[in-house]
């Protein structure tokens, strides 16, 4: 299994971003996807979810109504989409295959003026 973020960089509070995560050694239709957070000094975070069969999605609190999962099967990518970001979005952000517990190395997001 091996899980490839990027898209990550130095963004403007109310900017957007898009990550994106390749997916390799597994059957990539067929596994629901996360991604998650951690800011610096605070516990990982669940940040959003999609499942595999119905494409039902879940988001934190934090950041219902701002960020976007979304996968596109055809290229074994799962992407989140990330507007009006706030500073409080500052962390790395990981790819994660819940099933086996399997995670990227992550991509560093911050959002600063």
């Amino acid at each position: 299994v091996q899980l490839v973020e990027s898209g990550g960089g130095l963004v403007q509070p109310g900017g957007s971003l898009r990550l994106s995560c390749a997916a390799s050694g597994f059957a990539f239709s067929r596994s629901a996807m996360s991604w998650y957070r951690q800011a610096p000094g605070k516990e990982r975070e669940l940040v959003a979810f999609i499942d595999n069969v119905s494409g039902s999605t879940n988001y934190a609190d934090s950041v219902k109504g701002r960020f976007t999962i979304s996968r596109d099967n055809a290229k074994n990518t799962v992407y989140l989409q990330m507007n009006s970001l706030k500073p409080e979005d500052t962390a790395v952000y990981y790819c994660v295959r819940p099933r086996g517990n399997y995670w990227g190395q992550g991509t560093q997001v911050t959002v600063s003026s």
